[in-house]
């Protein structure tokens, strides 16, 4: 129920980091209403960005994957060394 709660505050807390009217007519068109401050200054920046993006989507599947199977088949692993050890 408290995981509940929090997610619903984190939620509705979102609704107010959506940019002002001043930020938002200074952005560009693709991030209109959506960020604060200066927008981007040159194309790199949204290189820098999509390359990052990239980059945080490569390691959430590949820590989901390797959570989901780990693939340890080995009878030497240190895990089983450590759930083993009487």
């Amino acid at each position: 129920m408290k995981r509940l709660f929090l997610t619903i505050s984190l939620l509705l807390l979102v609704v107010w980091a959506f940019a002002c009217p001043v930020c938002e007519r200074n952005q560009p068109k693709v991030l209109s209403g959506i960020t604060h401050g200066a927008g981007p200054e040159s194309r790199w920046d949204y290189v820098i960005v999509w390359a990052t993006v990239a980059i945080v989507l490569c390691t959430l599947f590949f820590s989901v994957k390797w959570l989901v199977r780990p693939g340890e088949r080995s009878g030497r692993h240190i895990k089983r060394f450590i759930l083993n050890n009487e």
